[in-house]
């Protein structure tokens, strides 16, 4: 299931962005003080108590005549609309104003959880201030600081209790992948295609799909399989169609839903820079992938057209050595059949168990093959590995001291897992922890 989402949601200069950075853990939204500095949604990951969520930084709402104001008032409304639980931003220096009331009306109209943080209040003596919020009728007003993180516990606790308690697990015997991509890669084309019926709209003009369709279908082997068309994912700056903008936020919630992602390619315009940004969400997802070369059948081919796209692809997607590559036409249906078979194997190397007794011996083959490193004299020791999780599969190393396990030795145990067992489509991760 895909993780619940929270909108950051209010009228320009109260503080937004800097909510947004102080959640998220991380620098994403330009800070400054202009208003209209934020146009456009900005999307991020966040966790909190075990909860995992997807953030929304939105353009502020204003009553106003100023340029983009329309454009930012309608991102807005796509994000509270794309929202499970909604944070209305005010600020505790200015107080209530004619903007937050029209905000807060919108909000009225969404039927979602919303809760009022009242921003900037940087100290106890402002406290005392924020209870003239409460005649924005949101319930309690939630003192906060996005500046120095006072009171995000707080707001986070309340955010929390309103995402469902549990999260229902999906049928074990159902593969789902998603299909992801720049605009007019050919990802409608792949689904009908597969599914030998036009069950999607097709058409040459980037971005006709809007929404993310599921369609269930089973392959010839008797598997199930649920298949999510996203919409085209497109760089964020370069288009200003807001439609398109929504799109990458429902791309990023079919990602979640996820088993195994097919990250489609257009054979005939080769590999762009945003296809390595697109695969890279599948990627730090944690979920299998297939890399799709679509349109196959277009392009003039020798002996060695296949192995040098090939080998494009390994130099350009160096992160994704493990994911297969499979060369199709939508258009002829060519190799279309090995799709399902593949999407199966990879979905089972997800899952992959290992003993620790077998992956111990792995481990000390290749301490054996190529020694620790050393930092300062002091030499990183390896004292045992067991596997923790699956999708993706992820193995705890416990060591003398994390430090000492460098990002290369890491890959070099990686490597070797991976020779040993069939990781195929899968990334692995790798964690260091000190042995108590």
């Amino acid at each position: 299931m895909a993780n619940p989402t929270i909108a950051i949601v209010g009228r320009p200069n109260v503080g937004k962005s800097t909510l947004f950075n102080r959640i998220a853990g991380e620098r994403i939204s330009i800070v400054e003080d202009v208003p209209g500095v934020t146009r456009d949604r900005i999307y991020a990951h966040g966790e909190w108590l075990g909860r995992e969520f997807n953030l929304i930084d939105t353009g502020g709402i204003d009553l106003s005549d100023e340029p983009f104001m329309d454009q930012i008032k309608h991102q807005a409304e796509i994000a509270i609309d794309e929202a499970d639980v909604i944070i209305l931003v005010v600020s505790g220096r200015e107080g209530v104003t004619d903007a937050d009331e029209y905000v807060a009306r919108i909000l009225y109209r969404s039927n979602k959880p919303v809760l009022l943080a009242v921003n900037k209040v940087d100290n106890p003596e402002m406290r005392s201030d924020i209870y003239e919020f409460y005649a924005l009728g949101l319930g309690d007003p939630f003192p906060v600081s996005g500046s120095h993180g006072l009171g995000i516990g707080d707001l986070l606790d309340e955010v929390i209790k309103h995402f469902a308690d549990e999260q229902e697990e999906e049928e074990d015997d159902v593969i789902r992948f998603s299909l992801i991509g720049r605009p007019n890669v050919g990802k409608s084309s792949l689904i009908n295609a597969i599914l030998g019926e036009e069950r999607v709209i097709v058409s040459d003009i980037a971005g006709t799909t809007r929404d993310a369709i599921d369609t269930s279908f089973v392959s010839e082997s008797g598997q199930t399989f649920q298949m999510i068309d996203t919409a085209g994912m497109r760089k964020r700056g370069k288009v200003y169609e807001k439609t398109e903008k929504y799109s990458v936020m429902r791309a990023m919630r079919a990602i979640d839903r996820s088993d195994v992602v097919l990250v489609v390619l257009n054979a005939e315009e080769g590999i762009r820079e945003y296809d390595k940004r697109i695969a890279g969400f599948a990627h730090e997802a944690g979920k299998g992938i297939i890399i799709v070369v679509n349109k196959w059948d277009a392009i003039e081919k020798d002996n060695h057209t296949m192995k040098e796209f090939e080998q494009d692809i390994r130099s350009e997607f160096r992160y994704l050595d493990y994911a297969p590559i499979a060369f199709v036409s939508a258009k002829t249906k060519q190799r279309l059949a090995q799709l399902p078979d593949m999407i199966e194997t990879v979905s089972e190397n997800q899952s992959l168990r290992i003993p620790s007794s077998i992956l111990n011996d792995v481990i000390m083959d290749a301490v054996a093959i190529n020694p620790t490193p050393t930092d300062k004299g002091k030499r990183l020791k390896i004292f045992y590995t067991t596997q923790v999780a699956v999708k993706p599969p992820t193995f705890v190393v416990f060591v003398n001291e994390e430090e000492l396990m460098h990002f290369s030795y890491a890959r070099f145990l990686e490597n070797q897992i991976r020779k040993s067992f069939e990781y195929e489509g899968t990334p692995i991760r790798i964690i260091a922890r000190k042995r108590k």
